[in-house]
């Protein structure tokens, strides 16, 4: 025998007005227009054959059947909302998947994937390496981090951090025969570069330099690989300042100029948007967003 089931977004139209008493109320928890409510309403009570509103002196009431109807509906959201909340509390435990290319978890993820351990015991993260990182949101993975602009079609995107590419190099190339001083200075040393020659062109372009070779000094094909090449004193790097941070910090690297180029990229982290709400995907992003702001709040206060 098949049951018979009212229409349930204008049921759940009517169990958040018959709370408020209000159209209007009802429509800004729900995020749709007084006029969406209306309708919803309207097209319950067709379905049911019963008025369950009247307006009096201006006032929204429960008629007697809309009345006894929300007393035995607010209880069922009541459990809905409980046995959601009990399954989204179950799925903050197992395994995390996150894919991301190999240099954002070498320079960035790895040496602080301890911290995000510490306070989600039950997370198992399960790291993915992938070459590109814009399509390695994959049905085994649950979390991606992308460089880009934010527009992919499909999916939940949570902006990260901006990113800034600064000059970086080995502190040794200070005090060797051609001392690094000023940008025009780069002519005479190696150039280092990732993936492309093309950075180290809108740089040199930027700060004003037409007589830099670009087309000389070698190519990577990951960030992680062109700082160690700047760290082991091979030349100068442009890198990205998220990878090169820790480099920095342990005095392997030091940026010889001011001068950076702004990116018009930044990081994400991405998921399906159908899995987005999921306990362990949300521990994961609001721990990664809590350490990119603590990182950054951290840089403005050292100017």
């Amino acid at each position: 025998m098949s049951r018979r089931l009212p229409p349930l977004n204008a049921v759940k139209a009517f169990e958040a007005a018959a709370r408020h008493l209000s159209f209007t109320r009802a429509a800004e928890e729900l995020f749709v227009t007084q006029a969406a409510v209306s309708h919803q309403i309207k097209a319950l009570e067709d379905f049911l054959g019963l008025k369950l509103f009247r307006r009096k002196n201006r006032s929204l009431l429960l008629t007697e059947e809309g009345q006894s109807y929300f007393l035995d509906i607010k209880d069922i959201f009541t459990q809905l909302a409980d046995a959601t909340d009990r399954l989204l509390a179950r799925s903050a435990i197992g395994s995390l998947t996150v894919a991301m290319t190999p240099s954002f978890a070498i320079q960035w993820l790895v040496p602080r994937l301890a911290k995000f351990s510490e306070s989600n015991p039950d997370v198992d993260v399960r790291i993915k390496a992938v070459d590109s990182d814009t399509a390695s949101l994959t049905d085994d993975v649950d979390v991606a981090i992308y460089y880009g602009q934010g527009h992919w079609q499909g999916v939940r995107a949570d902006k990260l951090r901006n990113e800034v590419l600064i000059p970086v190099c080995s502190p040794m190339l200070l005090n060797g025969p051609r001392p690094l001083e000023k940008p025009s200075d780069l002519k005479f040393h190696t150039l280092l570069h990732d993936s492309g020659r093309h950075d180290w062109q809108a740089w040199f372009r930027q700060c004003g330099i037409t007589d830099a070779n670009v087309n000389q000094g070698p190519i990577f094909s990951h960030s992680s690989l062109v700082l160690q090449a700047a760290a082991h004193g091979q030349g100068v790097a442009l890198g990205y300042s998220v990878l090169a941070r820790p480099d920095i910090k342990a005095g392997r690297l030091i940026c010889p100029f001011q001068e950076v180029l702004v990116s018009k990229d930044a990081y994400y982290l991405v998921c399906h948007q159908n899995h987005s709400d999921l306990g362990k995907i949300v521990a994961f992003r609001e721990w990664m967003m809590e350490m990119f702001a603590e990182e950054t709040r951290s840089e403005m206060l050292l100017g």
